[in-house]
């Protein structure tokens, strides 16, 4: 939720549902499957006048670029809160507040201002089980109907997990609030391993979608350090 125009380092954790990992008894899984070239339609993507949940449910890694521009969000929905916590000790993680002020010092010509954010979180995050991930998001003056998003992590070219969620109406100008429950993916300790060892190369797509039609995409990077909590 920076609105600077550079990465911004926020110490913390993120998490996410769907367990995608596959277990390995040999050395460098991530590293060899990261290393397979698959087809990816980003480019074909960035053509299309309307880009689907299908669309980019078939991306293979993170994308280079933004498959929409800012103004594409034509309802005016901001996320201002964002908050993780651990369910098993009920402890708060990280927490973000956007500074209202920040909106009038986007650079407009970065295409990545107010989209992207770098993490750096401790290597313990990568052992938790379960975290609550609640955010807080205004709406514009326009109803919004079927508002969804889905969310998708890469090691390098592998999909690690992706989630979703669905929010069915929003009404105009309200202020929304909510709290998804993930399970966290089970990674050996050769995956744990190779995912701090290679800081930032773990990537993230946020996309968001207003009846189908693709109207925001953020960026993430990730870090995971040897520190403790």
């Amino acid at each position: 939720m920076s609105a600077k125009s550079k990465p911004v380092t926020v110490t913390g954790k993120a998490g996410s549902s769907k367990d995608n990992s596959s277990k390995t008894t040999s050395g460098s899984y991530l590293s060899r499957q990261a290393k397979t070239k698959k087809p990816n339609p980003e480019e074909e993507l960035k053509l299309k006048q309307v880009v689907t949940p299908d669309d980019v449910r078939l991306l293979q890694c993170a994308t280079k670029d933004y498959l929409c521009p800012r103004d594409a969000n034509v309802y005016g929905i901001d996320f201002t809160k964002f908050r993780i916590r651990d369910i098993t000790t009920d402890s708060v993680l990280f927490e973000v507040e956007k500074d209202e002020s920040a909106d009038a010092q986007l650079d407009l010509k970065d295409p990545s201002a107010g989209r992207y954010i770098r993490y750096k979180f401790p290597a313990a995050f990568l052992d938790l089980t379960t975290v609550g991930a609640s955010m807080e998001f205004v709406v514009g003056d326009k109803p919004v109907k079927n508002f969804k998003m889905i969310e998708r992590h890469y090691f390098r070219n592998r999909l690690l997990k992706d989630f979703e969620f669905d929010f069915p109406f929003c009404m105009p100008s309200s202020t929304n609030t909510c709290e998804h429950i993930y399970d966290l993916p089970v990674l050996s300790m050769e995956e744990k391993v190779e995912l701090v060892s290679h800081p930032f190369e773990t990537k993230s797509d946020s996309f968001y979608f207003v009846e189908g039609k693709l109207i925001m995409h953020n960026k993430a990077d990730y870090a995971y350090t040897t520190e403790l909590f």
